[in-house]
């Protein structure tokens, strides 16, 4: 069940604070924070919150110019002339060292900083801070020497960094793969290559694309099914798939015969290709070896060097978790739309009345929710009505919604009462025999009369109301009959509401995922919904609600169910039986 969001334009403009960089920032293992495309802090690291000594509450949604930076005597630069500024608004990475931030007491420290571009979420981009104290730069560990085309330190962490908030943002399984070359091409290399282990052990080359300037090539003539993995095969992506070990290769590796296809493929691959160095990394998850990464260098400068092993094998293995993430999603839908499947019933056949559903669940659900439907013919010949909204978008609200569902069913079938009675004594057991904490429904009865008018009687358990178009375009809520929702506990009597229904007229009753929007009230919702479907009145009913749902619907952030019920263009008596 949605909620009603009352943010105004001011506060939509704000700031708004991205605590899930934290966890990548934290990682990183020195001063970090991320600014938004207006140079205001969205996050950052308890590093920043200790050295600076100001909390985080502080420092979020404060411009970090502003806030943060001043010259040696104390001033504050101009933005014009902040080396720092400047490059964030370029959208490049940047280092500097002759900058200074001020704490919250006023004292002033001489920093050393490195800028990158950094994606914060969805299409939203923003910037990577990473400072420390001039001269006291932190230890990640010997670095001999560093060839031509190497990343700095700081590069590296916010490659880290970015890959974590990147691919973890994602359950969709060919997402995670394009961002991953997105982010290794053509920082490392000029080429990336995908090899991925399905369940029944076969080997799928999935991707295999170029870095050409800024561009990213795919080369789907390289992709595809590949042999399968040796046991024995000392060569390094044979060992790499095996969950071996990393690996340096060069065209030299593969000169000789091959000792098996996969060997033979990469020796086709490096010719094709022109690369002459290259990085083969395990993509192995906590649980299994998921693939193999290879990033190759054909024109990029340098050659990789087993120093670069680490940080290839760190980008290795935060795919691997992502990959891991998606596929297990992708498991766990499968076994929600197959329950989905069951749980969301077929429409009745009812002479003169046209009805047609819809059901579209969240997209970052597990596809099942608590928004459901039902329609059936009651024994005295009566065609029942409901939709309705148990709490929650998971598993769990599903079979709530199917207990709900059924025991509606049972009541209105057994009792023949008017919906206000049937909805009060499910009310009276959800409690007691069932898991649903808070619900809503409407419940309806459509029934024809002798002269061939057709009456709508319904009570409303705090759910939005029903709206009823007229063939003419007139659109209006049914407000009459509403109540409190299931599962307070209250025992207050429900009202039932009737009205006839004019000939050709629409009922369209829904869920509130059609009607909210962040940022705009349920009233806003309600006018829009009200404004659509009186424009759709004279669509064919299956072509209105496509229609309506593609105008109305806000950006899938809830479930939505909708059912439309369509009388008699004139009124027909209906045939004796």
């Amino acid at each position: 069940m949605g909620r009603q969001s009352t943010q105004t334009g001011q506060e939509q403009s704000a700031a708004v604070p991205c605590a899930h960089l934290i966890p990548a920032l934290q990682a990183i293992g020195t001063c970090a924070y991320v600014v938004d495309e207006q140079g205001r802090i969205i996050a950052a690291n308890s590093s920043v919150e200790d050295l600076l000594d100001r909390p985080a509450d502080e420092l979020v949604g404060q411009d970090a110019h502003d806030l943060l930076h001043r010259e040696c005597k104390g001033q504050q630069p101009p933005p014009t002339q902040c080396s720092m500024r400047q490059a964030f608004r370029a959208g490049k990475p940047a280092q500097g060292g002759d900058e200074y931030f001020e704490r919250a007491d006023g004292s002033l420290l001489p920093i050393s900083w490195t800028v990158t571009p950094y994606r914060i979420g969805g299409t939203r981009s923003g910037t990577l801070v990473v400072f420390y104290l001039r001269g006291h730069a932190p230890a990640l560990g010997p670095r001999p020497h560093r060839a031509a085309g190497t990343l700095t330190d700081f590069e590296r962490l916010a490659l880290l960094a970015e890959t974590t908030t990147q691919l973890t943002s994602t359950l969709d399984a060919e997402e995670v793969l394009r961002r991953l070359v997105g982010l290794v091409l053509p920082r490392l290399a000029d080429w990336a290559v995908i090899d991925l282990i399905t369940e029944r052990d076969e080997v799928r080359r999935a991707a295999v694309v170029q870095a050409d300037g800024d561009a990213l090539v795919p080369h789907e003539k390289l992709e595809g099914p590949m042999p399968p993995i040796p046991e024995e095969s000392p060569m390094p992506l044979a060992r790499a798939l095996r969950g071996v070990a990393s690996a340096l290769a060069g065209p030299e590796t593969y000169r000789g015969a091959p000792d098996s296809g996969i060997t033979a493929e990469q020796h086709r691959l490096f010719e094709t290709t022109g690369i002459r160095s290259a990085a083969i990394v395990p993509i192995r998850s906590p649980r299994d070896v998921l693939g193999a990464l290879t990033l190759g260098r054909a024109s990029h400068p340098g050659a990789f060097t087993v120093d670069d092993l680490p940080l290839v094998e760190d980008i290795a293995r935060r795919a691997a978790v992502a990959l891991d993430n998606a596929h297990l999603y992708q498991r766990q839908r499968k076994v929600a739309e197959t329950m989905q499947n069951h749980l969301l019933p077929q429409m009745p056949h009812v002479p003169g009345l046209q009805m047609t559903v819809r059901y579209l669940p969240a997209p970052d659900a597990s596809q099942v929710g608590g928004d459901w439907y039902d329609a059936f013919t009651l024994p005295d010949g009566a065609t029942a009505l409901a939709v309705g909204d148990v709490a929650g978008h998971d598993l769990e609200a599903a079979a709530g919604m199917a207990q709900l569902r059924n025991m509606l069913r049972a009541y209105a079938w057994s009792q023949l009462q008017s919906p206000s009675r049937v909805v009060a004594r499910l009310d009276e057991a959800i409690m007691p025999i069932t898991d649903v904490t808070m619900a809503t429904l409407v419940l309806a009865r459509v029934t024809q009369h002798g002269d061939g008018h057709w009456q709508l009687s319904w009570t409303n358990a705090g759910h939005p109301p029903p709206l009823l178009i007229t063939r003419d375009g007139l659109a209006h809520y049914l407000t009459d009959g509403h109540g409190l929702l299931l599962g307070t506990g209250a025992r207050i009597p429900r009202a039932d509401a009737t009205v006839m229904l004019p000939p050709g007229c629409t009922l369209l009753l829904y869920t509130d995922g059609l009607i909210e929007k962040p940022g705009h009230t349920l009233d806003d919702g309600l006018t829009r919904l009200r404004q659509h479907a009186a424009a759709l009145a004279h669509r064919p009913l299956p072509s209105f609600t496509d229609q309506l749902l593609h105008r109305v619907q806000p950006p899938g952030l809830d479930d939505v169910a909708l059912l439309a019920l369509r009388t008699p263009s004139s009124h027909r008596t209906r045939p004796a039986r």
